[in-house]
């Protein structure tokens, strides 16, 4: 009987090795895999872009066993808390409104938005100052896009730091359209069903560019504030805050791992490389 105990006994725990080292090493990745440059796909179905690329580097230095997994944006932060997989890197800013739900790591790279039109729009010709960053203030600039807007059909993809903006009241009453995805806000941009898009700045030039649609930015770039600090990894607030719990305690050990790498990928050059090869330019923090 002592024997048979000790045998059980010995399973079990040969089990729970066995089950906890496979759930430490191996991660899994949200993307959205609809919004280039930071996240599409290719022809063939494949993820590819900027945070597909930055992720594989990540795990790589994180020594983690690592597997990529599409997820439609308005169900990214629930899918997570609900332990659908692991971490978020899906371009999504760093906001105070979010970390009330989830944590982050440290940034690693900058998503400046602006405003976009076609060429011809009576928008084409709106004077402002380049840049703006809603954490230092800017009130002219937003009475003159309030103006400007007045009226307008502004279309963002749903449940993003862009749609906040728009329904914060910085730039008065606007007429908003919103959609699951940012492809379709530029293929009605592009069709006329909207007068205006918001979104990412690299998001609209990239459009352009593969579609060859006179896509134009106008307006500032948008930073801080309500447009957030950088995008980083989005993480469960575990991690952050701390847990007893075996999943709990891998959480905050995730967090730790996706900063050090971070840091390393930053040193290294890496994430530079990917941003240039995506961007266009060094958009990393």
């Amino acid at each position: 009987m002592i024997r048979i105990k000790k045998l059980i006994l010995s399973i079990f725990a040969f089990l729970f090795l066995i089950t906890s080292n496979t759930y430490a090493d191996k991660v899994r990745i949200a993307t959205e895999g609809a919004y280039p440059p930071w996240n599409s796909k290719s022809a063939d179905g494949k993820l590819i872009g900027f945070e597909v690329e930055l992720a594989n580097v990540l795990c790589g230095y994180m020594g983690h066993e690592c597997t990529i997994v599409e997820q439609d944006w308005d169900g990214m932060i629930p899918a997570l808390r609900m332990r659908k997989y692991d971490a978020i890197m899906a371009g999504m800013s760093i906001t105070d409104e979010r970390k009330k739900v989830i944590t982050f790591s440290q940034g690693y790279a900058d998503e400046v938005a602006s405003l976009a039109v076609m060429k011809g729009s009576s928008l084409e010709s709106l004077k402002t100052v380049e840049a703006v960053n809603l954490s230092k203030g800017a009130k002219k600039t937003l009475k003159t896009l309030t103006t400007a807007l007045a009226g307008k059909t502004v279309g963002v993809q749903v449940g993003t730091i862009h749609q906040n903006f728009l329904e914060s009241g910085d730039v008065g009453k606007v007429n908003v359209r919103t959609y699951k995805t940012q492809d379709e806000v530029n293929l009605d941009l592009a069709a006329g069903r909207i007068d205006v898009a918001l979104a990412a700045a690299v998001a609209f030039t990239d459009y352009a560019e593969k579609s060859g649609k006179p896509v134009v930015l106008v307006g500032p770039t948008f930073s801080g504030g309500a447009f957030g600090n950088g995008v980083g990894v989005g993480l469960r607030q575990e991690a952050q805050f701390g847990s007893s719990t075996a999943m709990g305690k891998r959480d905050g050990q995730l967090l730790k791992d996706f900063n050090k790498a971070i840091n390393k990928a930053r040193k290294d050059g890496k994430i530079s490389e990917l941003a240039i090869k995506w961007f266009g330019f060094d958009a990393s923090m």
